[in-house]
């Protein structure tokens, strides 16, 4: 919803009132929109003026300035602007070669823009019409479509045209040919508010997405089940593809146009690029220039938009050149004698050397790997929980990051060559989950896994359960050494002391590994619930201490998590690598559930 703002009544005049003093050294405000300031050695051009109602922002003012849009007319939020506001701006950006107006294809603009041209002939201004029908969703017949983020590419190509020097009809025939092979598709996954208004126009249902929305608020034509992302770049590749213009042929040249529409996260949009630009490889189609932003938006509405222009030599030349508006710039050449990408070769990655290892240390090697996979289990199934704890305090990342390290984990143990020992596996573990999880929590994991495979070694002639605790001192020490934090501090070592000190006594008395592990796994859980009520002194949740009260440390949570489900894997029959099947038995197992914290914090 619209948060900023004095009257809503006032919204668009008052948006654009910021606007034009922001940019006042390249467009003047005129009745009815903006047009661009001339420089003072160009030479007349033919004006392409866009418009349309407010709350596409960068469409339509965004968009004005050399080599894109001599002016543009900005109605009120989704509103088609008047025609004598049409009428003003257009007469204003003509520069004596007539004038272009551009819009998509809805009933008011239609109608507006349609007057203000008769107005604009009658008044001895040459003026044409080009009207944007992209969408392919909103009907069968092309001329019934609407026009959503396809207007930008249209508006490039005219104008870039007119920034050359076209003559009216040739910007007119470009418009109109950058049109006929432009396609577009958009889903949303939630609805925009408009301003003053309490609730959105339109909704959603949990779990769907609604599949060929408008940029007016409109819902999509029809709610499909939610997609991951490579599925829907493959909907959305897909649909376009069956669009494919007439006489395009197949393969052949695009310009992709990947488009946010509003509330759609920049990184979302990077990803999901990265999952369409593959599947149009694999079409045969050469992509030239890639855009990914937010170019026509939809207020705040959650979703995006895939726009496709099928390029001949004409429309390619247009598309790379030059321009310079205040919400989009590009530069043919900005950097001179760049290398291709494809010429440069990096280093071969040195073949990493297994050092020898013991039979016992190998067969600790089996165990790691049984526990990683678990723990990684576990970690995913609790990450929106760890998520909630530390989002009281903190900035509720850390069920994400604990996922990330033990992923990196789990792929750098099944990697390595199943003659490594345990301290070269936990080694490069902990490298991994340092390297991929980031952030405090990965450093401590990582240096401390990489501690506790140093001091097992690959040489080892027993692991036994002494060693054990050594090695368990060994993690906890190079954590508190790198977090520089101590118990009661509020940190995952409020889980991780107690369980390093109930482990060293149960096994100094004799007590089984197993039944040693589980009783330090039932103190850490206790040491992890009693975080509750203190405040934390180190970390990024310090200036919220009083916040916190209440609320466990998410790391220590995590830690008496993963310290329970290694006990539950040690209680179980040795798992190990088919090719030392006779060092131990090879039973499997299936996973036993999550055991419950104490004061209700469950694992």
């Amino acid at each position: 919803m619209t948060t900023i703002c004095d009257d809503a009544d006032e919204f668009a005049e008052d948006q654009l009132a910021g606007w034009l003093a922001l940019y006042a050294d390249r467009v003047r405000g005129v009745t009815g929109g903006v047009v661009t300031l001339p420089t003072a050695d160009s030479d007349p051009q033919v004006a392409v003026v866009v418009g349309g109602g407010s709350g596409h922002y960068p469409a339509f003012s965004g968009l004005v300035g050399p080599g894109l849009a001599t002016g543009a007319v900005v109605g009120n939020v989704f509103t088609s602007p008047s025609a004598a506001q049409v009428y003003s701006v257009a007469k204003a950006a003509d520069q004596g070669r007539g004038v272009v107006l551009s819009f998509g294809n809805y009933a008011g603009d239609t109608m507006n823009f349609g007057i203000a041209a008769e107005r604009l002939r009658a008044a001895g201004i040459d003026t044409r019409i080009v009207v944007v029908t992209d969408d392919v969703a909103s009907a069968d017949e092309v001329e019934r479509r609407r026009g959503i983020a396809g207007d930008f590419a249209v508006c490039k190509a005219m104008g870039a045209a007119a920034a050359e020097g076209a003559s009216l009809d040739e910007v007119e025939r470009i418009g109109n040919r950058a049109n006929e092979r432009t396609r577009t598709i958009g889903v949303a996954f939630s609805g925009c508010t408009m301003p003053g208004a309490e609730r959105p126009l339109f909704t959603v249902p949990d779990g769907h997405l609604g599949l060929g929305l408008g940029i007016h608020g409109e819902p999509g034509i029809r709610d499909v089940p939610l997609l991951p992302a490579r599925a829907l770049a493959e909907l959305l590749v897909d649909r376009l593809l069956t669009e494919r213009p007439t006489g395009a042929g197949v393969g052949g040249r695009v310009a992709p146009v990947l488009n946010g529409l509003g509330d759609t996260k920049y990184e979302e949009l990077f990803l999901l690029w990265g999952r369409i630009a593959p599947l149009l490889e694999r079409a045969g189609l050469d992509v030239v220039q890639p855009e990914v932003g937010e170019l026509v938006t939809s207020l705040d509405m959650g979703g995006c938009s895939l726009t496709l222009q099928w390029l001949d030599d004409e429309l390619e030349r247009l598309w790379r050149a030059d321009a310079y508006a205040p919400a989009y710039r590009k530069v043919a050449a900005p950097v001179a004698a760049l290398v291709p990408a494809a010429a440069v070769t990096e280093a071969a990655d040195t073949a990493t050397v297994v050092p020898d290892a013991t039979p016992a240390s190998r067969l600790a090697a089996d165990t790691v790997r049984v526990s990683v996979a678990a723990v990684d289990r576990l970690l995913r199934d609790q990450e929106l929980e760890l998520g909630r704890i530390d989002a009281v305090a903190g900035d509720g990342d850390h069920g994400r990051g604990m996922v990330k390290g033990v992923g990196a984990a789990r792929r750098a143990v099944e990697r390595t060559d199943a003659s490594a020992g345990v301290g070269f596996l936990l080694g490069r573990a902990g490298e991994a989950w340092a390297a991929e999880a980031g952030g405090t929590s990965g450093v401590l994991w990582g240096a401390a896994l990489e501690a506790f495979g140093a001091s097992l070694g690959d040489d080892v002639d027993e692991v036994t359960p002494p060693r054990l605790v050594e090695a368990t001192r060994a993690f906890a020490d190079a954590i508190v050494r790198l977090g520089r934090a101590q118990r009661g501090d509020k940190t995952l070592l409020d889980a991780l002391l107690p369980f390093v000190e109930t482990l060293d006594a149960a096994v100094a008395e004799g007590i089984p590994l197993p039944e040693a592990w589980t009783t330090a796994a039932r103190a850490a859980r206790a040491g992890a619930a009693a975080t509750a009520a203190l405040t934390p002194r180190v970390g990024r949740a310090r200036p919220l201490a009083e916040k916190s009260i209440g609320t466990p440390d998410a790391g220590a949570v995590s830690m008496a998590m993963v310290l329970t489900r290694l006990g539950e894997v040690l209680t179980r029959p040795a798992r190990v690598h088919p090719d030392r099947a006779t060092e131990s038995d090879t039973t499997t197992t299936t996973e036993a559930a999550p055991a419950v914290l104490s004061e209700g914090v469950h694992a």
